[in-house]
């Protein structure tokens, strides 16, 4: 799918594209999301003031993601490989900033140093250096400086031909909001609707000292994706109220 074939689906959106023209292109690919239903009073202790908790039901989530990231650019330069092609683990929840809905990164790690530093630099996202590795079955991570850690098998199921209410609030998401110490930075996203699978997890270990209050035990939700091809644009920064 070309960059203009992306930007001409656009049904599934919640609002309109940007009306100015995007500016990184990026491949997500064969995303394991891990999700946990949280306590919502809890969790909006971990965010900024200017960000609210979004919820599903009354309940608030916690996702993992895990997935490699491929052909990085931005628009008009050739992705690099050696930089361009990572592997990726966040930790993630769902946000809205002034209404909008959208995803906060409580953590994002990358499998590469050089790309871990130039991704903070260009996007400002807290991205930090993990020893990870990803195959048709099985992802780990290790980040020693935290002393986070995260490891699981995984086998795949047939593809989800009727999404519920669910699998769509926590799988499309065409925001990003993340702070600085004086800022809410917004990035816009767009992609094609996600390809769901059934997936079952095995051999799953979790210890993230920060967030094991909340990643407690199996997931309530598990997904699968062949991934999407993602356009997004320049950060839109707005200043902290407090």
């Amino acid at each position: 799918m070309s960059t203009k074939e992306i930007l001409l689906d656009t049904n599934h959106r919640p609002w309109p594209l940007p009306a100015n023209n995007w500016s990184y292109y990026q491949e997500w690919v064969n995303p394991v999301f891990l999700h946990w239903f949280v306590d919502a009073d809890a969790l909006q202790l971990l965010l900024p003031s200017d960000l609210q908790v979004d919820t599903m039901d009354g309940k608030a989530w916690i996702s993992l993601v895990a997935f490699s990231m491929e052909n990085i650019r931005p628009r008009g330069i050739m992705s690099f490989p050696p930089v361009s092609n990572f592997l990726e683990l966040n930790v993630r929840t769902y946000v809205k900033f002034e209404g909008k809905p959208g995803v906060y990164f409580l953590s994002i790690e990358g499998g590469k140093w050089l790309s871990c530093f130039l991704a903070n630099k260009l996007s400002e996202l807290p991205y930090r250096p993990s020893t990870m590795r990803m195959d048709r079955h099985t992802f780990s991570s290790q980040n020693d400086e935290f002393q986070d850690q995260l490891s699981f098998e995984y086998a795949l199921g047939p593809v989800v031909k009727s999404k519920t209410k669910l699998d769509v609030w926590l799988t499309e998401r065409y925001a990003l909001f993340q702070d600085t110490p004086t800022h809410v930075n917004a990035f816009e996203l767009h992609h094609a609707p996600w390809q769901l699978h059934e997936v079952s997890i095995s051999h799953l270990k979790v210890d993230y000292p920060r967030f094991n209050n909340f990643l407690k035990g199996a997931p309530q939700k598990v997904h699968f994706s062949p991934g999407v091809k993602v356009l997004s644009w320049e950060r839109i920064s707005h200043r902290k109220k407090s």
